[in-house]
Protein backbone atom coordinates (compact mmCIF):
# COMPACT_ATOMS: atom_id res chain seq x y z
CA UNK A 1 0.00 0.00 0.00
CA UNK A 2 1.25 3.46 -0.89
CA UNK A 3 1.79 5.53 2.25
CA UNK A 4 -0.49 8.58 2.68
CA UNK A 5 1.24 11.93 2.19
CA UNK A 6 -0.30 15.33 2.87
CA UNK A 7 -0.32 17.51 -0.22
CA UNK A 8 0.68 21.07 0.44
CA UNK A 9 -1.35 23.61 -1.58
CA UNK A 10 0.57 25.82 -3.91
CA UNK A 11 0.47 29.49 -2.85
CA UNK A 12 -0.13 32.02 -5.61
CA UNK A 13 -0.88 35.74 -5.71
CA UNK A 14 -4.45 36.50 -6.59
CA UNK A 15 -5.12 39.48 -8.79
CA UNK A 16 -6.84 42.41 -7.11
CA UNK A 17 -10.35 43.15 -8.18
CA UNK A 18 -11.37 46.79 -8.22
CA UNK A 19 -14.65 48.42 -8.95
CA UNK A 20 -14.46 50.74 -11.92
CA UNK A 21 -16.42 53.95 -12.21
CA UNK A 22 -18.85 52.15 -14.50
CA UNK A 23 -19.74 49.69 -11.75
CA UNK A 24 -17.90 46.69 -13.31
CA UNK A 25 -15.08 44.69 -11.79
CA UNK A 26 -11.66 45.07 -13.32
CA UNK A 27 -8.44 43.09 -12.73
CA UNK A 28 -5.66 45.40 -11.64
CA UNK A 29 -2.91 42.92 -10.88
CA UNK A 30 -0.86 42.49 -7.71
CA UNK A 31 -0.37 46.06 -6.60
CA UNK A 32 0.92 47.59 -3.41
CA UNK A 33 -1.80 50.02 -2.37
CA UNK A 34 -0.07 51.14 0.79
CA UNK A 35 2.06 53.91 -0.77
CA UNK A 36 1.91 57.55 0.34
CA UNK A 37 -1.23 59.52 -0.65
CA UNK A 38 -1.06 62.07 -3.43
CA UNK A 39 -0.09 65.44 -2.00
CA UNK A 40 -2.56 68.34 -2.30
CA UNK A 41 -1.58 71.91 -3.20
CA UNK A 42 -0.40 74.04 -0.32
CA UNK A 43 -2.92 76.65 0.82
CA UNK A 44 -2.40 80.19 -0.37
CA UNK A 45 -0.50 82.49 1.97
CA UNK A 46 -1.98 85.50 3.71
CA UNK A 47 -3.31 88.28 1.50
CA UNK A 48 -1.10 91.33 1.11
CA UNK A 49 -1.88 94.33 3.30
CA UNK A 50 -4.01 96.85 1.46
CA UNK A 51 -5.08 94.30 -1.16
CA UNK A 52 -8.60 93.70 -2.37
CA UNK A 53 -8.26 90.06 -1.33
CA UNK A 54 -7.55 91.08 2.25
CA UNK A 55 -10.53 93.47 2.20
CA UNK A 56 -12.93 90.68 1.21
CA UNK A 57 -12.45 89.20 4.67
CA UNK A 58 -13.72 92.40 6.30
CA UNK A 59 -17.08 92.38 4.50
CA UNK A 60 -20.19 91.34 6.41
CA UNK A 61 -21.77 88.10 5.12
CA UNK A 62 -25.56 87.82 5.16
CA UNK A 63 -28.40 86.54 3.02
CA UNK A 64 -29.91 88.66 0.27
CA UNK A 65 -32.88 90.74 1.47
CA UNK A 66 -36.11 90.93 -0.57
CA UNK A 67 -36.17 93.36 -3.49
CA UNK A 68 -39.48 94.73 -2.22
CA UNK A 69 -39.79 98.48 -2.66
CA UNK A 70 -36.85 98.88 -5.03
CA UNK A 71 -37.12 101.67 -7.59
CA UNK A 72 -34.39 103.57 -9.45
CA UNK A 73 -35.87 106.81 -8.09
CA UNK A 74 -34.95 105.68 -4.56
CA UNK A 75 -31.38 106.65 -5.52
CA UNK A 76 -32.30 110.13 -6.67
CA UNK A 77 -32.58 111.57 -10.15
CA UNK A 78 -30.25 109.92 -12.65
CA UNK A 79 -26.80 111.46 -13.07
CA UNK A 80 -27.17 114.36 -10.69
CA UNK A 81 -24.40 116.95 -10.38
CA UNK A 82 -23.23 115.79 -6.96
CA UNK A 83 -19.77 117.35 -7.24
CA UNK A 84 -21.26 120.76 -8.15
CA UNK A 85 -19.06 121.30 -11.20
CA UNK A 86 -22.04 122.19 -13.38
CA UNK A 87 -22.02 118.87 -15.29
CA UNK A 88 -24.02 115.70 -14.70
CA UNK A 89 -22.24 112.58 -13.47
CA UNK A 90 -22.70 110.68 -16.74
CA UNK A 91 -20.86 113.33 -18.74
CA UNK A 92 -18.16 113.54 -16.09
CA UNK A 93 -17.52 109.79 -16.37
CA UNK A 94 -17.59 109.81 -20.18
CA UNK A 95 -15.13 112.71 -20.29
CA UNK A 96 -12.83 110.99 -17.81
CA UNK A 97 -12.83 107.50 -19.35
CA UNK A 98 -13.09 108.10 -23.12
CA UNK A 99 -10.32 109.24 -25.46
CA UNK A 100 -10.61 111.92 -28.16
CA UNK A 101 -13.52 113.56 -26.39
CA UNK A 102 -15.45 116.39 -27.99
CA UNK A 103 -17.97 118.43 -25.98
CA UNK A 104 -20.91 120.61 -26.73
CA UNK A 105 -20.58 124.39 -26.47
CA UNK A 106 -21.91 124.18 -22.92
CA UNK A 107 -18.62 122.57 -21.91
CA UNK A 108 -20.36 119.59 -20.30
CA UNK A 109 -22.24 117.44 -22.77
CA UNK A 110 -19.94 114.82 -24.33
CA UNK A 111 -20.75 114.52 -28.04
CA UNK A 112 -18.22 111.90 -29.13
CA UNK A 113 -15.22 109.90 -28.03
CA UNK A 114 -13.57 106.50 -28.12
CA UNK A 115 -13.61 103.77 -25.47
CA UNK A 116 -10.41 101.86 -26.16
CA UNK A 117 -10.42 99.31 -24.80
CA UNK A 118 -13.88 98.67 -23.46
CA UNK A 119 -13.10 97.04 -20.10
CA UNK A 120 -15.86 94.43 -20.32
CA UNK A 121 -15.07 93.08 -23.79
CA UNK A 122 -11.56 94.34 -24.57
CA UNK A 123 -12.78 95.87 -27.85
CA UNK A 124 -12.71 99.41 -29.25
CA UNK A 125 -16.04 101.26 -29.21
CA UNK A 126 -16.76 104.61 -30.80
CA UNK A 127 -19.14 106.81 -28.82
CA UNK A 128 -21.61 109.12 -30.61
CA UNK A 129 -24.24 110.89 -28.56
CA UNK A 130 -27.72 109.74 -29.57
CA UNK A 131 -26.31 106.53 -31.09
CA UNK A 132 -24.37 105.41 -28.07
CA UNK A 133 -23.13 101.86 -27.57
CA UNK A 134 -21.58 102.92 -24.27
CA UNK A 135 -23.32 102.73 -20.90
CA UNK A 136 -22.16 104.02 -17.54
CA UNK A 137 -22.37 100.91 -15.38
CA UNK A 138 -22.65 100.77 -11.61
CA UNK A 139 -20.06 98.18 -10.58
CA UNK A 140 -22.35 97.36 -7.67
CA UNK A 141 -25.80 97.54 -9.23
CA UNK A 142 -28.35 99.74 -7.49
CA UNK A 143 -30.76 96.82 -7.12
CA UNK A 144 -28.01 94.65 -5.63
CA UNK A 145 -27.18 97.41 -3.16
CA UNK A 146 -30.86 97.73 -2.25
CA UNK A 147 -30.99 94.04 -1.33
CA UNK A 148 -27.78 94.23 0.73
CA UNK A 149 -28.22 97.21 2.96
CA UNK A 150 -29.24 100.29 0.98
CA UNK A 151 -32.91 99.99 1.97
CA UNK A 152 -31.93 101.38 5.36
CA UNK A 153 -29.92 104.32 4.03
CA UNK A 154 -30.90 107.95 3.94
CA UNK A 155 -31.90 109.50 0.61
CA UNK A 156 -28.65 111.46 0.60
CA UNK A 157 -26.48 108.38 1.00
CA UNK A 158 -28.30 106.54 -1.78
CA UNK A 159 -27.88 109.59 -4.06
CA UNK A 160 -24.16 109.74 -3.30
CA UNK A 161 -23.79 106.01 -3.96
CA UNK A 162 -25.51 106.22 -7.36
CA UNK A 163 -23.17 109.02 -8.49
CA UNK A 164 -19.89 107.95 -6.88
CA UNK A 165 -17.11 107.67 -9.53
CA UNK A 166 -15.65 104.78 -7.52
CA UNK A 167 -18.73 102.77 -8.51
CA UNK A 168 -18.98 103.88 -12.16
CA UNK A 169 -17.35 102.59 -15.33
CA UNK A 170 -17.95 103.28 -19.02
CA UNK A 171 -18.62 99.95 -20.76
CA UNK A 172 -20.21 98.25 -23.75
CA UNK A 173 -23.97 98.74 -23.46
CA UNK A 174 -25.10 95.27 -24.58
CA UNK A 175 -22.67 93.53 -22.22
CA UNK A 176 -23.71 95.77 -19.36
CA UNK A 177 -27.37 94.97 -19.92
CA UNK A 178 -26.63 91.25 -19.85
CA UNK A 179 -25.07 91.79 -16.42
CA UNK A 180 -28.32 93.22 -15.04
CA UNK A 181 -28.06 93.45 -11.26
CA UNK A 182 -25.72 90.46 -10.97
CA UNK A 183 -23.03 90.27 -8.30
CA UNK A 184 -19.65 88.53 -8.53
CA UNK A 185 -21.24 85.13 -7.93
CA UNK A 186 -23.55 85.45 -10.94
CA UNK A 187 -21.71 87.63 -13.48
CA UNK A 188 -18.16 88.52 -14.49
CA UNK A 189 -16.92 90.49 -17.52
CA UNK A 190 -16.14 88.33 -20.56
CA UNK A 191 -12.76 90.09 -20.73
CA UNK A 192 -10.84 87.89 -18.27
CA UNK A 193 -7.97 90.37 -18.12
CA UNK A 194 -10.26 92.89 -16.41
CA UNK A 195 -11.81 90.59 -13.81
CA UNK A 196 -9.35 91.34 -11.00
CA UNK A 197 -9.86 95.08 -11.45
CA UNK A 198 -13.62 94.63 -11.69
CA UNK A 199 -13.96 92.53 -8.55
CA UNK A 200 -11.55 94.75 -6.60
CA UNK A 201 -13.81 97.68 -7.51
CA UNK A 202 -16.88 95.89 -6.18
CA UNK A 203 -15.09 95.02 -2.94
CA UNK A 204 -14.02 98.63 -2.50
CA UNK A 205 -17.53 99.99 -3.05
CA UNK A 206 -19.13 97.48 -0.69
CA UNK A 207 -16.54 98.20 1.98
CA UNK A 208 -16.88 101.97 1.62
CA UNK A 209 -20.66 101.94 1.94
CA UNK A 210 -21.02 99.09 4.43
CA UNK A 211 -22.93 96.82 2.08
CA UNK A 212 -22.92 93.14 2.86
CA UNK A 213 -22.21 90.17 0.57
CA UNK A 214 -23.74 86.71 0.36
CA UNK A 215 -21.58 83.69 1.15
CA UNK A 216 -21.55 82.70 -2.54
CA UNK A 217 -20.54 86.24 -3.50
CA UNK A 218 -17.70 86.33 -0.98
CA UNK A 219 -16.40 82.96 -2.20
CA UNK A 220 -16.55 84.12 -5.82
CA UNK A 221 -14.65 87.30 -4.94
CA UNK A 222 -11.94 85.28 -3.22
CA UNK A 223 -11.68 82.88 -6.15
CA UNK A 224 -11.04 85.72 -8.61
CA UNK A 225 -8.70 87.70 -6.38
CA UNK A 226 -6.64 84.67 -5.33
CA UNK A 227 -5.25 84.79 -8.88
CA UNK A 228 -4.08 88.39 -8.26
CA UNK A 229 -3.39 88.58 -4.50
CA UNK A 230 -1.52 91.88 -4.81
CA UNK A 231 -4.41 93.67 -6.54
CA UNK A 232 -4.80 96.94 -4.66
CA UNK A 233 -8.10 98.02 -3.21
CA UNK A 234 -9.25 101.10 -5.20
CA UNK A 235 -9.89 104.26 -3.20
CA UNK A 236 -11.31 107.69 -3.84
CA UNK A 237 -14.56 108.65 -5.44
CA UNK A 238 -17.23 110.87 -3.96
CA UNK A 239 -18.16 111.29 -0.32
CA UNK A 240 -21.11 109.59 1.28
Amino acid sequence: MTPFRAVRPRHRLLPLLTLTLTGTLAVTGCEDLTGPPTSSPAPAGPAAAGSALQAVGTLTVKGRAPKTGYDRDEFGSAWADTDHNGCGTRDDILAGQLDDVSRDADGCKVLSGVLDPDPYTGTRITFRRGRSKVDIDHLVALSDAWQKGAQQWSDGKRRAFANDPLNLVAADSSTNRRKGDGDTATWLPPNKGYRCTYVAGQVSVKKKYGLWVTAAERDAMKKVLTACPDQKLPTGGGTE
